[in-house]
Protein backbone atom coordinates (compact mmCIF):
# COMPACT_ATOMS: atom_id res chain seq x y z
CA UNK A 1 0.00 0.00 0.00
CA UNK A 2 1.22 3.37 -0.79
CA UNK A 3 0.35 5.08 2.14
CA UNK A 4 2.30 8.66 0.97
CA UNK A 5 -0.17 8.71 -2.03
CA UNK A 6 -2.98 10.08 0.37
CA UNK A 7 -2.36 13.69 2.02
CA UNK A 8 -4.80 12.90 4.57
CA UNK A 9 -1.82 10.34 6.02
CA UNK A 10 0.82 12.97 7.24
CA UNK A 11 3.26 12.67 9.69
CA UNK A 12 5.52 14.51 11.74
CA UNK A 13 9.12 13.45 12.75
CA UNK A 14 9.22 13.77 16.14
CA UNK A 15 12.32 13.05 17.07
CA UNK A 16 15.58 13.37 14.37
CA UNK A 17 19.38 14.31 14.49
CA UNK A 18 19.10 16.40 11.42
CA UNK A 19 22.71 18.03 11.89
CA UNK A 20 24.23 14.77 12.39
CA UNK A 21 23.45 13.34 8.92
CA UNK A 22 26.22 14.21 6.30
CA UNK A 23 25.50 17.10 3.79
CA UNK A 24 23.86 14.84 0.85
CA UNK A 25 21.48 12.73 3.46
CA UNK A 26 20.33 16.00 5.33
CA UNK A 27 19.43 17.51 1.85
CA UNK A 28 17.70 14.25 0.66
CA UNK A 29 15.21 14.66 3.58
CA UNK A 30 14.75 18.21 3.07
CA UNK A 31 13.93 18.01 -0.42
CA UNK A 32 11.80 14.46 0.22
CA UNK A 33 9.90 17.44 2.95
CA UNK A 34 9.74 20.04 1.23
CA UNK A 35 7.83 18.31 -1.90
CA UNK A 36 4.01 19.44 -2.31
CA UNK A 37 3.05 16.13 -2.51
CA UNK A 38 4.86 14.81 0.39
CA UNK A 39 3.43 13.60 3.37
CA UNK A 40 6.29 14.61 6.33
CA UNK A 41 4.74 17.90 7.19
CA UNK A 42 7.55 18.31 10.00
CA UNK A 43 10.93 17.90 11.78
CA UNK A 44 11.05 18.06 15.40
CA UNK A 45 15.39 18.28 15.51
CA UNK A 46 16.91 17.56 18.68
CA UNK A 47 20.53 18.68 19.30
CA UNK A 48 23.65 17.39 21.21
CA UNK A 49 25.33 19.93 22.85
CA UNK A 50 25.58 24.24 21.60
CA UNK A 51 27.13 23.28 18.64
CA UNK A 52 24.29 21.39 17.68
CA UNK A 53 21.96 23.73 18.53
CA UNK A 54 23.30 26.11 16.98
CA UNK A 55 23.00 23.92 13.62
CA UNK A 56 19.29 22.94 14.14
CA UNK A 57 18.68 26.32 14.41
CA UNK A 58 20.89 27.42 11.06
CA UNK A 59 18.48 24.71 9.48
CA UNK A 60 15.12 25.96 11.18
CA UNK A 61 15.83 29.39 9.56
CA UNK A 62 16.32 28.36 6.19
CA UNK A 63 13.56 25.53 5.73
CA UNK A 64 10.03 26.43 7.42
CA UNK A 65 9.12 22.61 8.12
CA UNK A 66 12.27 22.05 10.81
CA UNK A 67 11.47 22.79 14.26
CA UNK A 68 14.64 22.86 16.59
CA UNK A 69 14.84 21.55 20.07
CA UNK A 70 18.05 22.78 22.35
CA UNK A 71 19.68 20.48 24.66
CA UNK A 72 22.75 18.28 25.52
CA UNK A 73 22.60 14.79 25.55
CA UNK A 74 23.46 13.06 28.44
CA UNK A 75 25.11 10.07 26.47
CA UNK A 76 28.85 12.33 26.92
CA UNK A 77 30.85 13.68 29.52
CA UNK A 78 28.68 15.82 31.75
CA UNK A 79 28.69 19.27 31.08
CA UNK A 80 30.65 21.73 33.11
CA UNK A 81 29.25 24.98 34.26
CA UNK A 82 30.83 26.92 31.50
CA UNK A 83 29.10 24.70 28.83
CA UNK A 84 25.95 25.38 30.68
CA UNK A 85 25.99 28.53 30.97
CA UNK A 86 27.19 28.74 27.36
CA UNK A 87 24.38 26.88 26.25
CA UNK A 88 21.31 28.71 28.23
CA UNK A 89 22.35 31.81 27.21
CA UNK A 90 21.86 30.85 23.66
CA UNK A 91 18.94 28.98 24.47
CA UNK A 92 17.27 32.42 26.46
CA UNK A 93 18.64 34.37 23.11
CA UNK A 94 16.44 31.84 21.10
CA UNK A 95 14.11 30.59 22.99
CA UNK A 96 11.07 32.11 20.82
CA UNK A 97 12.87 30.19 17.70
CA UNK A 98 13.08 26.55 20.13
CA UNK A 99 10.14 24.55 19.94
CA UNK A 100 11.56 22.30 23.09
CA UNK A 101 14.25 21.47 25.75
CA UNK A 102 15.83 18.63 24.14
CA UNK A 103 17.45 16.49 24.22
CA UNK A 104 18.42 16.18 27.71
CA UNK A 105 18.54 13.27 30.21
CA UNK A 106 20.80 10.63 31.46
CA UNK A 107 23.42 8.64 30.69
CA UNK A 108 22.18 4.61 31.03
CA UNK A 109 24.56 3.36 28.10
CA UNK A 110 27.49 5.19 29.12
CA UNK A 111 26.66 3.73 32.08
CA UNK A 112 26.78 0.53 31.45
CA UNK A 113 30.41 0.55 29.75
CA UNK A 114 31.73 2.77 32.76
CA UNK A 115 29.95 1.89 36.04
CA UNK A 116 32.26 3.59 37.87
CA UNK A 117 30.67 7.39 36.29
CA UNK A 118 28.83 9.46 38.71
CA UNK A 119 25.55 10.57 37.80
CA UNK A 120 24.96 13.14 40.34
CA UNK A 121 26.48 15.93 37.78
CA UNK A 122 23.67 14.67 35.11
CA UNK A 123 20.88 14.58 37.50
CA UNK A 124 21.96 18.64 38.57
CA UNK A 125 22.19 19.29 34.87
CA UNK A 126 18.82 17.03 34.17
CA UNK A 127 16.85 19.13 37.02
CA UNK A 128 18.53 23.06 35.50
CA UNK A 129 16.98 21.90 32.56
CA UNK A 130 13.70 20.76 33.49
CA UNK A 131 13.65 23.96 35.34
CA UNK A 132 14.21 26.08 32.20
CA UNK A 133 11.15 23.93 30.72
CA UNK A 134 8.98 25.13 33.24
CA UNK A 135 10.39 29.20 32.99
CA UNK A 136 9.80 29.15 29.38
CA UNK A 137 6.82 27.33 28.89
CA UNK A 138 8.48 24.77 26.37
CA UNK A 139 7.79 20.60 25.72
CA UNK A 140 10.69 18.90 27.23
CA UNK A 141 12.71 15.88 25.05
CA UNK A 142 13.95 13.23 26.96
CA UNK A 143 16.25 10.18 26.88
CA UNK A 144 15.50 8.00 29.64
CA UNK A 145 15.11 4.38 29.87
CA UNK A 146 15.19 1.73 32.23
CA UNK A 147 15.82 2.93 36.04
CA UNK A 148 16.72 6.47 35.00
CA UNK A 149 13.03 7.09 33.86
CA UNK A 150 12.13 6.57 37.50
CA UNK A 151 14.88 9.11 38.52
CA UNK A 152 13.87 11.34 36.02
CA UNK A 153 9.88 11.38 36.28
CA UNK A 154 10.75 12.58 40.17
CA UNK A 155 12.59 15.27 39.30
CA UNK A 156 9.54 16.22 36.41
CA UNK A 157 6.80 15.64 39.42
CA UNK A 158 9.34 18.26 41.55
CA UNK A 159 8.90 21.05 39.19
CA UNK A 160 5.11 20.22 38.11
CA UNK A 161 6.51 19.70 34.52
CA UNK A 162 4.33 17.50 32.69
CA UNK A 163 4.74 18.56 28.97
CA UNK A 164 7.26 15.54 28.86
CA UNK A 165 8.32 13.33 25.50
CA UNK A 166 10.16 10.31 26.69
CA UNK A 167 11.73 9.23 23.30
CA UNK A 168 12.16 5.49 22.35
CA UNK A 169 11.40 4.56 25.75
CA UNK A 170 11.75 1.16 27.50
CA UNK A 171 10.81 0.38 31.24
CA UNK A 172 9.18 -1.91 33.89
CA UNK A 173 5.16 -1.88 33.83
CA UNK A 174 5.18 0.08 37.22
CA UNK A 175 7.12 3.48 35.38
CA UNK A 176 4.73 2.85 32.11
CA UNK A 177 1.68 3.21 34.58
CA UNK A 178 3.56 6.10 36.04
CA UNK A 179 4.07 8.18 33.15
CA UNK A 180 0.76 7.22 31.84
CA UNK A 181 -0.97 8.69 35.28
CA UNK A 182 1.24 11.86 34.46
CA UNK A 183 0.32 12.63 30.98
CA UNK A 184 3.75 12.28 29.57
CA UNK A 185 4.21 11.44 25.89
CA UNK A 186 6.34 8.66 24.65
CA UNK A 187 7.16 7.71 20.61
CA UNK A 188 8.17 4.39 19.17
CA UNK A 189 11.37 4.56 16.31
CA UNK A 190 11.23 2.20 13.39
CA UNK A 191 12.41 -0.40 15.72
CA UNK A 192 9.03 -1.44 16.76
CA UNK A 193 7.87 -2.64 13.65
CA UNK A 194 10.51 -5.65 14.85
CA UNK A 195 11.42 -5.21 18.56
CA UNK A 196 8.78 -7.28 20.98
CA UNK A 197 9.55 -5.00 23.80
CA UNK A 198 8.60 -2.14 21.81
CA UNK A 199 5.53 -3.52 20.61
CA UNK A 200 4.49 -4.35 24.25
CA UNK A 201 5.39 -0.87 25.21
CA UNK A 202 2.86 0.26 22.37
CA UNK A 203 0.23 -2.04 23.40
CA UNK A 204 0.05 -0.71 26.97
CA UNK A 205 0.20 2.90 25.94
CA UNK A 206 -2.40 5.29 25.64
CA UNK A 207 -2.77 5.69 21.46
CA UNK A 208 -3.64 9.51 22.72
CA UNK A 209 -0.25 9.97 24.03
CA UNK A 210 2.12 8.28 21.19
CA UNK A 211 4.27 9.72 18.47
CA UNK A 212 6.81 8.40 16.00
CA UNK A 213 10.54 9.38 15.47
CA UNK A 214 13.43 8.27 13.27
CA UNK A 215 16.06 9.24 15.82
CA UNK A 216 18.17 9.24 12.62
CA UNK A 217 20.53 9.12 12.00
CA UNK A 218 20.63 6.36 14.08
CA UNK A 219 20.36 2.77 11.96
CA UNK A 220 17.52 0.42 12.20
CA UNK A 221 17.55 -3.72 11.71
CA UNK A 222 15.13 -5.84 9.95
CA UNK A 223 13.75 -4.50 7.22
CA UNK A 224 15.80 -1.43 7.41
CA UNK A 225 19.11 -2.74 7.95
CA UNK A 226 21.62 -1.15 5.48
CA UNK A 227 19.66 1.61 4.57
CA UNK A 228 19.83 5.31 5.96
CA UNK A 229 17.21 6.15 8.21
CA UNK A 230 14.63 8.54 6.69
CA UNK A 231 11.30 9.77 7.92
CA UNK A 232 9.55 7.17 5.45
CA UNK A 233 10.04 4.39 8.16
CA UNK A 234 7.85 6.28 10.33
CA UNK A 235 5.32 4.55 7.96
CA UNK A 236 6.00 1.09 8.50
CA UNK A 237 6.22 2.00 12.44
CA UNK A 238 2.43 3.25 12.07
CA UNK A 239 1.47 0.04 10.34
CA UNK A 240 2.91 -1.69 13.33
CA UNK A 241 0.80 0.14 15.90
CA UNK A 242 -2.29 -0.31 14.47
CA UNK A 243 -1.80 -4.72 14.40
CA UNK A 244 -0.59 -4.30 17.86
CA UNK A 245 -3.79 -1.84 18.50
CA UNK A 246 -6.16 -4.17 16.21
CA UNK A 247 -6.96 -0.62 14.94
CA UNK A 248 -7.26 1.07 11.38
CA UNK A 249 -4.47 2.54 10.40
CA UNK A 250 -5.69 5.56 9.08
CA UNK A 251 -6.84 6.53 12.67
CA UNK A 252 -3.00 5.51 13.72
CA UNK A 253 -1.85 8.56 11.47
CA UNK A 254 -5.33 10.71 12.38
CA UNK A 255 -3.95 10.21 16.34
CA UNK A 256 -0.27 10.43 15.93
CA UNK A 257 -0.12 13.52 13.92
CA UNK A 258 -3.01 15.11 15.93
CA UNK A 259 -0.64 13.69 19.17
CA UNK A 260 2.10 15.73 17.89
CA UNK A 261 0.53 18.87 17.01
CA UNK A 262 -0.67 19.38 19.89
CA UNK A 263 2.18 18.20 22.15
CA UNK A 264 4.78 20.43 19.98
CA UNK A 265 2.62 23.21 18.36
CA UNK A 266 -0.19 24.23 20.78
Amino acid sequence: MNYEADEKLALIDAHIHLDQYVKSEQRAIIDYMERPSTALNGLISVSMDLVSSINNLKLAESHSGIHPAFGYHPEQKPPTDKVMQELFSFMHLYKDQMIAIGEVGLPYYLRETNPALQLEPYIEALEAFISKAQMWNKPIVLHAVYEDAETVCDILEKHSVNKAHFHWFKGAPSTVERMIRNDYYVSVTPDCVYEQEIQILISQYPIERLMVETDGPWPFLGPFENEMTHPTMMHQSIAAIASVKKLDYRDVYRHVYDNTERFYFC
